[in-house]
């Protein structure tokens, strides 16, 4: 297929070289900064690189907007795309009724589940990639680019998509913060952040082979009021991470009493809903 990238950022920079290697063309790279087009369009086998507006002329059947959620509205506002294209964003938690003002547009989302940073390569073959369209045609082409990536590719409605995008924030921003809080609590004592990781890796594993719930260890689990008062203790000099302490302490408690939240069933296992396509 003949792309336009919108954005060179973060997801452009790995998606571009990824369709590329799936044997399509990236035939426009567009950025707001002409220096960051041209960097990303140079990898990718001579794409053209453009900072206007008015992409008309582009002879694409796909263009994606691989850019942070606050500016995929005004990006639909501003540029003028083909004629009938397929335009679809890649945002976790952006309705498709975003293209519902631009009815000349077949909308779709595309959004590839995952954590993408500078200097560091995602295995796309293995990532999820969650599929959603307007209308039939859009959704066969994008689940058709999908596979060309991916051997998890999945259709998802505007609600489904926008549970997994927080529980993926839970799953991966918010256990990357409390890691980076244990991180700096090993600085304070002068120890090595080595320490935890055969902790942090039992416990990924673990939550992996078994529902997460199920497995839970701890002082809070245990309701073992002295320990968390000494922990409470310890952190007397953050008390933003007091406050996480509480309220997750107070969270792995009200489950374990027996407040499951929506998706589980009886026997601690999470419903499916969406098709692998």
């Amino acid at each position: 297929m003949r792309i336009c990238l919108v954005g060179a950022g973060r997801v452009a920079t790995q998606l571009g070289p990824a369709l590329l290697r799936a044997g399509h063309i990236v035939s426009a790279v567009w950025s707001r900064t002409a220096a960051s087009a041209t960097v990303l369009a140079e990898q990718l086998s001579g794409a053209h690189s453009t900072t206007t507006t008015d992409l008309r002329q582009l002879e694409v059947e796909v263009v994606l907007l691989a850019v942070p959620d606050a500016a995929v509205e005004p990006l639909l506002a501003q540029l003028q795309l083909p004629a009938h294209a397929l335009v679809a964003h890649t945002a976790g938690a952006l309705p498709l009724a975003v293209f519902a003002p631009y009815p000349h547009l077949r909308g779709g989302v595309f959004y590839p589940l995952q954590t993408f940073s500078p200097g560091r390569m995602v295995e796309w073959v293995t990532l999820p990639l969650c599929i959603e369209a307007a209308d039939d045609a859009s959704q066969a082409t994008l689940l058709a680019l999908a596979h060309t990536l991916s051997q998890d590719v999945r259709l998802l409605s505007t609600e489904q998509r926008l549970l997994l995008h927080t529980a993926a924030v839970f799953a991966g921003n918010f256990t990357n913060h409390v890691l980076g809080i244990s991180h700096a609590l090993l600085q304070e004592a002068g120890l090595p952040f080595e320490l935890v990781a055969p902790l942090v890796r039992e416990t990924v594993e673990k939550a992996l082979a078994y529902p997460p719930f199920t497995v839970q260890t701890g002082p809070a689990a245990r309701h073992d009021a002295p320990t968390l008062a000494r922990h409470q203790a310890a952190l007397h000099a953050h008390p933003t991470w007091q406050e996480v302490y509480a309220a997750v302490s107070r969270s792995i408690q009200e489950q374990q009493a027996g407040r499951q939240p929506a998706g589980f069933d009886s026997g601690g296992g999470i419903r499916t809903f969406a098709p692998l396509c």
